[in-house]
């Protein structure tokens, strides 16, 4: 798959250094690089759902035994798998309701994926949380890793609100409001701001 980034990022970069103290000094140092999206949006949410609660090294076994399963990654080929294989594959039985769930949805057009691009963020969130295994913390991570969208401010992220803490409050814990108030400097460009405040805590970058 192609990888793509954003055409905004420089110019958030700069937003971002011009308004904000903490940003002015942690952009420099991760140089060129900035977010990357993969994949098409029912492989990314499928494998959303099978990372759940579990390791990110065992999430990677358990999906490359589940994606050797269908001939390509459909909604139409994952509705034909059958349940024991999935099983085997690693899938707990609520993750394969989930999975056939979101298979569902794509399948019947449920969600408007070709439509997403002209839809705004809450309303795109709204379409995905109807789906089983699917929450709004999970739909915030796709709108800022596969949609790039810019202006994301996921509140439910422990790492967002433990970075804020680290780097505007010397580690004090923060509340919601306060992380809310930190971000509205950052505005239109939360998810930028968002993935240089994940940086400051893991310099490798994530990808979904």
């Amino acid at each position: 798959m192609p990888v793509v980034t954003p055409d905004y990022w420089q110019a958030a970069c700069e937003h971002l250094q011009a308004r904000d103290r903490v940003m002015k000094r942690l952009i420099p140092q991760f140089g060129d690089a900035c977010l990357q999206s993969r994949g098409d949006a029912f492989t990314t949410l499928a494998r959303s759902i099978v990372g759940q609660q579990i390791s990110v090294k065992a999430a990677q076994a358990v999906w490359t035994r589940f994606a050797a399963l269908p001939r390509r990654m459909t909604a139409a080929n994952v509705l034909k798998l059958k349940v024991d294989d999935m099983r085997a594959a690693g899938l707990s039985a609520r993750k394969v309701e989930y999975i056939v769930d979101l298979a569902m949805h794509f399948a019947s057009g449920a969600v408007h994926v070709k439509s997403w691009e002209a839809m705004d963020d809450e309303a795109i969130i709204a379409e995905l949380v109807a789906i089983r295994g699917i929450g709004r913390w999970t739909a915030e991570m796709f709108l800022i890793f596969h949609l790039m969208r810019p202006n994301v401010l996921p509140l439910d992220d422990v790492g967002l609100i433990t970075g804020i803490s680290a780097n505007y409050f010397s580690g004090e814990s923060v509340s919601r409001s306060d992380a809310r108030e930190v971000a509205a400097a950052w505005a239109p460009y939360c998810s930028v701001a968002t993935w240089y405040i994940w940086r400051s805590l893991d310099p490798l970058p994530v990808e979904y």
